[in-house]
């Protein structure tokens, strides 16, 4: 049997990569290891910017805007060759932040002439440790695939669900509660509730901050004081840091403490919690019949049942949450921990980040997909609301008990008495009508009570979907 393994090109493990790559693909750009070392360049780049143009060490010369577009140029230009020569690098180094010191300073040495700028190539890495670098580089990558990729895909389905539940905001809909019949409400409300979660749940993600910071091997500043001790290395870093576009951390060990990380990765995860209850709602609102799956999107329900089509994108789109969430809080639970100065269990946990939210956006992309191919059946909700007519009983021992507390004789236990009607058994108009004549209310009462069906019992509900703005 010949081995898939040496396939070529390769066969991807996993679903991300493989099955799914078109759901998540723009991940890529944000999460993947090329873009990790991409970041680094960018940030040492940058950090080199940065201590020549504030003539941070005395001597040495600031670039030229030129020099400065060609060096930024790398990052712009980042493509299969230069991913191919740092992993050739790598395996020379057998370390990834140094290959990415390496690679630049070969790049340096053909933008800046060699006999005037030996020393230049010096402040590459300058007084750096790696977790300067890939903090830095790991907090701008986070904040692109929140940013550029998450968040419009999460809003994305938040606004589609508040469209449905406005246009569906009048649709009268037998609610269950504990699984049985209670009082109704509107399909548009039920789901602008869920809407109201989520876009909760959104708020906090678009105000996530996303720290870093630049201060040496134990977060000192030890070697930046002994290299140029007049310096003000507090400011130079805070003022790299934030003009980064992040938010600087002025303590930390060697590596910047990642709270901020796990507080992002906790509110995706409960903005994932949110979106899972949507779907098993859904899910279960479809085999209720009060949703249907419109025809013709080219899925198949079953191989061997014709008549078949499956809430495929709604339970695809739990699985994936599940997945998703697994990760998420694992990562929100070890990131948060190192021991002592410093210990390498964030390394390995950070490249998982991408699948973490990978699985996230899939989940997303199929509920996306669902929802646009639902159309509700309002005749389905009209059956069961007119099977269900004890659910008055409530406003009408409601209305009693108003007009007992205002003295009115003859309302006493109207709990009771409408448990004795209802409870456990069937009733239909005509013998609520009959129950709401023979109690003795004020005509205009009686009138408003005996003309109210499930279906006109919903409250301010339709309004009340006015509140997603």
């Amino acid at each position: 049997m010949a081995s898939l393994a040496d396939v070529t090109p390769p066969i991807a493990l996993g679903a991300l990569d493989g099955r799914y790559r078109g759901a998540v693909a723009p991940l890529v750009d944000h999460l993947s290891e090329p873009a990790l070392n991409r970041q680094r360049i960018h940030v040492e780049i940058e950090w080199l910017i940065h201590l020549t143009d504030r003539g941070v060490v005395p001597g040495v010369r600031s670039l030229s805007d030129d020099e400065k577009a060609r060096l930024r140029a790398i990052v712009a230009d980042f493509g299969p060759d230069e991913i191919a020569e740092m992993a050739e690098t790598e395996k020379v180094t057998q370390h990834d932040v140094k290959a990415v010191e390496y690679f630049l300073k070969k790049r340096l040495a053909e933008i800046a002439p060699a006999d005037e700028d030996k020393g230049l190539a010096e402040l590459i890495h300058f007084c750096c440790t790696s977790e300067d670098i890939n903090n830095l580089s790991y907090a701008l990558m986070v904040q692109g695939a929140i940013e550029d990729v998450w968040l419009p895909r999460a809003s994305a389905l938040v606004e589609a669900l508040s469209t449905m539940a406005s246009d569906l905001r009048a649709v009268p809909l037998l609610s269950h509660t504990h699984g049985q019949p209670a009082t109704p409400s509107t399909l548009g409300k039920e789901l602008a509730v869920l809407a109201w979660r989520l876009q909760r749940q959104l708020r906090r993600v678009e105000d996530a901050e996303f720290l870093g910071k630049l201060n040496g091997a134990t977060g000192t500043y030890g070697a930046h004081l002994a290299a140029v001790p007049e310096a003000d290395w507090e400011e130079v870093s805070e003022s790299f840091v934030e003009g980064l576009g992040l938010t600087w951390n002025p303590l930390t060990t060697q590596i910047e403490s990642h709270d901020w990380q796990a507080e992002l990765y906790a509110d995706i995860a409960r903005f994932n919690r949110v979106l899972h209850n949507m779907c098993t709602d859904v899910w279960t609102y479809i085999s209720m019949g009060y949703f249907a799956q419109v025809r013709g999107q080219g899925t198949v329900g079953s191989s061997t049942m014709p008549h078949k089509v499956n809430p495929i994108r709604f339970e695809n789109a739990e699985a994936n949450l599940e997945v998703s969430n697994a990760l998420l809080d694992v990562l929100a639970a070890t990131l948060v921990q190192s021991r002592l100065q410093r210990d390498l269990t964030d390394s390995s946990m950070q490249r998982n980040i991408g699948v973490a939210l990978g699985h996230s956006l899939l989940a997303l992309d199929n509920a996306t997909r669902g929802l646009a191919g639902l159309d509700a059946v309002p005749e389905a909700m009209a059956r069961d609301l007119d099977a269900n007519w004890e659910v008055l009983g409530e406003p009408i021992q409601s209305a009693m008990r108003a007009l007992g507390a205002q003295g009115l004789p003859g309302m006493e236990e109207p709990y009771e008495r409408l448990k004795e009607l209802t409870r456990g058994r069937r009733i239909g108009q005509p013998e609520l009508v009959e129950f709401v004549r023979g109690l003795g209310l004020p005509a205009d009462v009686e009138e408003r009570l005996a003309a109210m069906t499930p279906a006109t019992y919903i409250g301010l509900a339709p309004q009340l979907v006015d509140h997603l703005g």
